[in-house]
């Protein structure tokens, strides 16, 4: 727990520090995609994988199903839908690096995660189920992750509408995914005081 307690902190105190200039979609700013990742950067990206299932099941550990059902932002998902999308893109994700390891570029097929998250399961379930999915699943991605080299992390694929993308890109990418939803549910929890 305490990994999470600090991975929260840290999320919090951007969130808070950039909350009264930042767009509410965006806490902790917009992706910015890395044009070369080091090996320094895969650790870093590594911690925050392993460290979301904890940090995901801690922003949201007391909440009512009327807090879960609540928008972190006007026009936003609600916290119950943003835990099962973050299990839906997390498990997208695992998907894409493993075919960039094992194949040659693959093109990969985009997902509406707007309609996704309008899906009755998205909208009504436990958001335990999909925190029992993280759990598991970034067990295995990191296993995965950590079992590669270098030129691994350059192997990646095409995505239609950002290009190709290199595995350690993509680890950059959910880097901040993982974070950039943390703080969604954190940041509503600081503005409704729960």
């Amino acid at each position: 727990m305490a990994a999470a307690v600090w991975y929260l902190a840290s999320a919090m105190s951007l969130t808070m520090s950039e909350s009264t200039v930042a767009d509410p979609r965006y806490p902790i700013g917009k992706h910015q995609r890395p044009e070369r990742v080091t090996a320094e950067d895969r650790e870093r990206y590594l911690a925050t994988l392993d460290q979301l299932p904890e940090a995901m099941r801690a922003a949201v550990a007391g909440l009512n199903d009327a807090q879960l059902d609540t928008p972190y932002r006007e026009g936003g998902w609600t916290v119950r839908q943003v835990v099962h999308h973050v299990a839906d893109s997390h498990a997208n994700m695992v998907v894409r690096v493993r075919r960039a390891l094992t194949e040659d570029w693959p093109r990969i097929t985009p997902y509406d995660q707007s309609a996704w998250a309008e899906l009755e399961d998205a909208k009504t379930l436990p958001v335990e189920w999909s925190l029992k999915i993280l759990d598991g699943l970034h067990e295995r991605l990191g296993v995965l992750l950590r079992s590669i080299g270098g030129s691994e992390w350059e192997r990646g694929y095409e995505h239609p509408e950002n290009g190709r993308t290199t595995v350690g890109q993509a680890a950059a990418l959910y880097d901040w995914h993982s974070r950039h939803h943390v703080a969604h549910i954190t940041e509503l929890r600081r503005r409704m005081g729960w």
